[in-house]
């Protein structure tokens, strides 16, 4: 049975990007703040400033605005990009190099200081080095079965560590020393401080595409064998219940309580507290699905939507109005995480309450006697 867990909001359109130039394609897209950034097939990046607005109905939109736009004079693709907001800097893939970038400006760092021979990169969001004026990278290299890992400043970068893996590395995901790897035929955990590894689970690479995602500390969520979204903990053990994804998951994000995913034809929602699917959105063409501090984004080749989530409040008040009372409680209770204390507890002294009417009409006095205690 569903529930109304998000809203697709459009951010920005087509003629925003592209005007009628039809071979444009968006390839890579960064939120951070307001700050929007998309890297497109023929070497651009735009940005774009977005403003929610909330009207008094509480419905909510997206106001973009361009702020501008910068050829990186390549004939590639942009491919990749990050935010590293406490540098005012944008880290850019493109061609197997990355290039650091002024966020406002977006001009290249006066230095020139670049970071080539990559595959594909992602940030620690753990780090381990302290330093708030640097970002931890790792980077899958383009030389065959290596990861390197690099200190980025402001105006230059160093290599901190170079790792060699049992099989060539497709996809890649870091908590503090932890590097989650999907590797040709399996995925691990690897300490690069220790060098110890972990093996998770077979997965072939070949068949489809791996999906490596960080969701917590020493936590990750990946795309199991028969369509399963899958948990590990850096520990290489599961904590919670997988949930059913369809085979050929492309993208997949956490906005808890909930678990995202985005195949071909759809955007499915499935709760973490019961591992149920809540809602199915259909979206054809997607393509990108990530989550920006707590912000949902999906994209197809042409246009960039938010998905918004409802006020979990509202979530449980519609359950409750279907009599489904027990999903109710599961959500109340994962929304204590998500609500201030004295808040919570109001909330969910009159959900109890409620319940407790529900299963008074339907003359379970038990369950009710249970629920007004």
């Amino acid at each position: 049975m569903s529930v109304k867990a998000f809203k697709l909001v459009s951010a920005v359109e087509r003629e925003m990007l592209m005007g009628d130039k039809n071979y444009i394609n968006i390839e890579c897209i960064e939120c951070c703040g307001k700050n929007l950034y998309i890297g497109t097939n023929d070497c651009f990046i735009y940005h774009f400033m977005l403003d929610e607005k909330v009207s008094t109905a509480g419905k909510i939109t997206f106001a973009a605005t361009k702020q501008l736009h910068k050829y990186l004079g390549l004939k590639k693709p942009v491919s990749e990009l990050r935010a590293a907001s406490a540098l005012t800097r944008l880290l850019v893939l493109c061609d197997n190099t990355i290039t650091l970038v002024n966020m406002i400006n977006l001009e290249p760092v006066p230095t020139g200081a670049k970071i080539k021979g990559a595959v594909t990169f992602t940030l620690n969001e753990n780090p381990v080095s302290g330093d708030p004026f640097c970002v931890e990278v790792c980077i899958i290299s383009v030389k065959r079965r290596t990861i390197q890992i690099f200190m980025v400043f402001e105006d230059r970068v160093q290599i901190v560590k170079e790792v060699f893996t049992p099989e060539q590395p497709c996809a890649v995901a870091v908590d503090g020393y932890y590097l989650c790897l999907a590797l040709t035929t399996q995925y691990i955990i690897l300490n690069y401080n220790t060098g110890a590894s972990q093996d998770l689970f077979p997965y072939c690479s070949d068949e489809k595409r791996p999906i490596v995602k960080r969701i917590g500390r020493q936590e990750f969520l990946l795309a199991g064998p028969g369509g399963l979204g899958m948990f590990a903990t850096v520990d290489g053990i599961s904590q919670r219940a997988p949930v059913h994804w369809s085979e050929n998951v492309i993208g997949a994000a956490l906005c808890f309580p909930y678990v995202v995913a985005l195949d071909e034809e759809f955007i499915t929602v499935h709760s973490m507290l019961d591992q149920q699917q809540k809602q199915t959105l259909p979206f054809k063409e997607g393509h990108i699905l990530q989550d920006f501090e707590g912000k949902v984004i999906v994209a197809t080749n042409k246009g960039v939507y938010i998905l918004v989530p409802l006020p979990l409040e509202k979530q449980i008040q519609d359950l409750l109005a279907s009599h489904r009372v027990e999903e109710a409680l599961v959500l109340a209770k994962g929304a204590r995480r998500n609500i201030p204390k004295e808040k919570f507890q109001v909330m969910y002294k009159r959900i109890l309450q409620q319940a407790g009417f529900i299963q008074f009409a339907q003359l379970q006095f038990l369950e009710a006697k249970e629920l007004f205690r």
